[in-house]
């Protein structure tokens, strides 16, 4: 999943999947996601300054989420997702997290 294929780069992928205002929610996180014609996934992460103001911070909270991604995200899944937090995601349980994202992830499916 290191590979830019898997990766949503540039501001036109990242409006393109919020104009197609298809979103879930959990506690910690919105998911936002569009479909694709590439065969594969991309994921992108937003993590807003006024959240959470250390950058090292946001990168901890973006590697914890794309970690759990990395292991659970089925890989013929032809979707665009950015996952955006919320302010409640202040230091939850890693356990708690994957939870919530292994849902999200199955809602898309359907």
């Amino acid at each position: 999943m290191q590979n830019k294929e898997y990766k949503l780069l540039n501001a036109d992928d990242f409006s393109s999947v919020f104009n197609f205002r298809k979103r879930l929610s959990s506690e910690h996180i919105f998911l936002h996601y569009a479909p694709n014609a590439l065969g594969h996934f991309r994921i992108g992460f937003v993590v807003a300054k006024k959240m959470e103001k250390k950058a090292v911070r946001r990168n901890y909270i973006r590697r914890s989420i794309r970690e759990v991604i990395k292991r659970e995200i089925d890989k013929s899944l032809s979707v665009d997702i950015v996952f955006r937090v919320k302010k409640t995601y202040y230091r939850p349980d890693f356990k708690l997290i994957k939870r919530e994202l292994i849902d999200l992830l199955e809602r898309i499916k359907m």
